[in-house]
């Protein structure tokens, strides 16, 4: 039951775009076509989980060694070399998807949600299994954003009666902000042990 509510908790009550505003770059830049969004949500799956399991033996070790002040270095270094392992998958597996993500995959390397996510499991002492399934929640619920708003922004594309000083980037943020507000709805989920 802890597990199903850590995941239920990272995936729609603490979604970290659309409840702790993790990961905009990224969600804003790669959300404008389907096909790449679902790309980078998938990325974002893969790095987020390989970083927590790695983040956690990563701090286990600095806790033995008394240097848990370097964790987020170390996180960083560990994530970055993640990310130039599925960069170097997706160019070889996917070239298409590896050209519409563009400089958006090298940022995953940056993407504040990968990070956040690994200081979350150390600040909330979680177990490494615990830890995978937060790391799956809150990839999970990254990738539900950027598809939904990249659906939503699809449409909008469509759409010719929309004003002018709305077209792109003013429509989608006002987008957003509306899904962040409806994701408030979730916060009144009771999950016990969270």
């Amino acid at each position: 039951m802890r597990l199903f509510s850590i995941f239920i908790s990272a995936f729609l009550v603490n979604n970290f775009v659309l409840a702790k505003f993790l990961g905009i770059c990224s969600f804003l830049g790669v959300s404008k076509k389907t096909e790449t969004a679902k790309g980078m949500g998938l990325a974002v799956v893969f790095v987020m989980f390989l970083a927590s399991f790695m983040t956690f033996i990563v701090y286990k070790i600095l806790v033995a060694l008394n240097i848990t002040y370097l964790s987020t270095l170390a996180f960083v270094l560990v994530i970055a070399a993640l990310v130039q392992f599925v960069e170097m998958v997706i160019k070889k597996t996917q070239p298409s998807l590896y050209k519409a993500l563009g400089i958006f995959l090298p940022l995953i390397t940056t993407n504040c949600a990968v990070l956040g996510m690994a200081v979350i499991n150390i600040g909330e002492k979680y177990t490494l299994v615990e830890s995978l399934v937060n790391a799956l929640g809150a990839a999970a619920g990254y990738m539900l954003a950027i598809v939904l708003l990249s659906g939503l922004r699809e449409r909008m594309e469509e759409n010719d009666k929309m004003p002018l000083a709305f077209k792109g980037l003013p429509i989608s943020l006002v987008t957003a902000g509306l899904m962040a507000i409806a994701f408030l709805g979730f916060s009144g989920l009771k999950l016990g042990g969270i």
